[in-house]
């Protein structure tokens, strides 16, 4: 069995779940998200525990079940606490600006590059990091994964878009001639 797959997910107070016929639905404090039903398993909510079982013990099954119960421990914990992910910007000249939506950021290039971020997801700016953050873990980690690759770090001196935990290797530069 599905070492992920097998274990329950706790539903917190004031989280519902409809399991319905091809997709299920989570809502919260924070809002609602919809988890499509992924073939050969079965959801059922009993109280406040949801378990994800699955029909048959083929290998397309096995890795649908913890598919499917990854999603919806991702769903739960999206709208009770959130998903947020910071970025850092490095580097001499670079700036940041703007909120919300969208953020205006001048990273070496010729003109300003702007960034405007899909519904559901929100974009804060402090000083030179970024904190992007929803409900949905995808869309979370998809955004952040855009704004580092508008200028990703450089190996020489450190400078573009970094993840704040993220730890870039740095190089040795050229060797003077002696």
């Amino acid at each position: 069995m599905s070492r992920i797959g097998k274990q329950p997910i706790d539903i917190p107070a004031g989280v519902t779940i409809t399991v319905g016929e091809s997709e299920i639905t989570v809502a919260g404090p924070k809002g609602q998200l919809i988890v499509p039903v992924q073939p050969m398993t079965t959801t059922v909510v009993e109280g406040n525990v949801a378990t994800v079982t699955r029909k048959d013990d083929e290998p397309k099954s096995r890795a649908w079940h913890g598919l499917q119960r990854a999603l919806l421990a991702n769903a739960v914990e999206g709208v009770t606490k959130g998903f947020e992910k910071k970025l850092e910007i490095n580097g001499v000249g670079f700036r940041l600006s703007g909120g919300g939506q969208e953020i205006e950021m001048a990273l070496g290039f010729s003109h300003p590059v702007k960034y405007k971020a899909p519904e559901g997801v929100t974009l804060t700016t402090n000083k030179m990091e970024i904190t992007v953050s929803g409900i949905d873990k995808q869309k979370v980690g998809q955004v952040a994964a855009e704004i580092r690759s508008l200028k990703k770090p450089e190996p020489y001196k450190g400078k573009g878009i970094k993840y704040v935990d993220e730890v870039i290797i740095r190089k040795a530069g050229k060797a003077g001639k002696k």
